[in-house]
């Protein structure tokens, strides 16, 4: 707890920091071919590509040829130009010398939204007070988010960011010819807004409709909610994430301390402490794993990722989503129920490089009181779906939460 002369003002507000983390905006994973991976993640589960970016002119010379493709894309599921990432690892370890020096990285980024660019501005000395390592600053292209980059106890990349590029009806995300001004230091307050930026680039004579636009390859055939789509569901969130750590008790103080989520609750996972921290209302948007926990989960691979999570529109939707995915050779796995404190029917799937990705429809919502519902009144259900029942009983917080905008498609 902050004492009194150690508070921050942010926006009429007294904080214990200079902003306060509002969501997890987005999220990322290295993988060894976004290609493959691009068949899991857009062509089965319906993630759009919104923008590429080609790692190969960071690439030393010398590595080039060991290094394969070098191009990862930009992915969403709703208006924020990205919600998710998929970047090939073996690039990103060649160019950048983070990734060298934390090789069971795989996560990309955790990236946090704040409320306002001067929360971002005023971060940066923040996490420098605090002995943070920050990797950069300023502002990039694809997504045009203002950020700072801050990096945890093992290695994970974190981003602090205001404002994303919103992709609208035309579903077009900005042309590159926008892309021309990179910053790489936070800018001099007040910035100019967005609509000024565009309008010069209309003075320019720039094609504002010239970005990438993605395509469905797939028929539209599935009811969903009274929409067509080409998947029997849709992806309205990503997160929650799930972290293995060396050492949890440092990461749990860094993520609740430095970063200020709050720590909703911990669980025993066979054997081991579990950390479950929230950004907003939703009961965790990231957990805190021991790595002593990976070998009883049966996880054989090294890397730090132990999970993460996507939401989809409904139960119904999810009950349709296992059975489209096991059609394609997606096999639920079996992880215990208390990885997943506040969730209700779910299954885990592993994507093309192992890792492990839960697909659910809600999530427990803290109140003011800032408490979780006791366990004993949360909602039962057998494991195995084929045994869900076609309906349930919705609770008090079935339909909270963050609401997805727009369209389905």
């Amino acid at each position: 707890m902050a004492t009194e002369k150690n508070m921050h003002a942010v926006d009429g507000l007294r904080l214990g920091r200079p902003f306060q983390v509002r969501r997890l905006g987005h999220f990322g994973i290295n993988v060894a071919s976004v290609e493959r991976s691009l068949d899991f993640y857009e062509r089965l589960l319906g993630l759009q590509v919104s923008d590429h970016l080609d790692f190969g002119p960071r690439i030393p010379e010398a590595l080039k040829a060991q290094v394969g493709p070098s191009v990862g894309c930009f992915m969403r599921h709703g208006t924020d130009h990205h919600s998710f990432v998929l970047f090939p690892q073996a690039a990103l370890h060649a160019s950048n010398p983070h990734y060298g020096a934390h090789p069971h990285l795989n996560v990309n980024q955790l990236t946090w939204q704040v409320g306002s660019l001067r929360e971002v501005v005023q971060g940066l000395p923040w996490f420098e007070s605090k002995g943070s390592k920050v990797l950069r600053s300023g502002r990039d292209t694809p997504g045009s988010n203002w950020h700072i980059y801050p990096v945890d106890p093992e290695g994970h990349i974190n981003e602090l960011y205001y404002g994303i590029e919103q992709i609208g009806w035309s579903g077009h995300s900005k042309p590159m010819a926008l892309h021309g001004i990179r910053y790489m230091q936070p800018p001099e307050l007040p910035h100019r807004s967005e609509y000024a930026e565009v309008n010069q680039a209309i003075a320019q004579g720039i094609a504002i409709d010239a970005g990438h636009r993605r395509r469905e390859q797939a028929q539209e055939s599935f009811d969903v909610g009274g929409v067509l789509l080409a998947r029997p569901f849709k992806v309205v969130k990503v997160g929650p994430v799930r972290l293995f750590a060396q050492d949890a008790q440092a990461m749990l103080a860094y993520y609740t301390d430095t970063l200020g989520l709050a720590l909703t609750e911990q669980a025993d996972v066979l054997g081991q402490r579990c950390y479950f921290l929230r950004a907003n209302t939703e009961h965790h948007a990231l957990a805190i794993c021991p790595e002593a926990l990976r070998t009883p989960l049966g996880m054989t691979h090294n890397r730090s990722l132990l999970g993460f999570g996507l939401q989809l529109g409904s139960y119904a939707q999810l009950r349709a989503a296992v059975d489209f995915m096991t059609q394609a050779g997606y096999t639920p796995i079996d992880l215990p129920p208390a990885l997943s404190p506040g969730l209700g029917h779910h299954v885990w799937l592993r994507d093309p490089d192992g890792n492990a990705v839960q697909l659910y429809w809600e999530m427990e919502q803290i109140g003011w009181s800032g408490l979780p519902r006791p366990a004993e009144q949360r909602r039962i259900w057998p494991s195995q779906p084929s045994l869900w029942p076609e309906q349930v009983d919705a609770q008090t917080d079935s339909c909270m939460g963050e609401v997805f905008l727009g369209p389905l498609n």
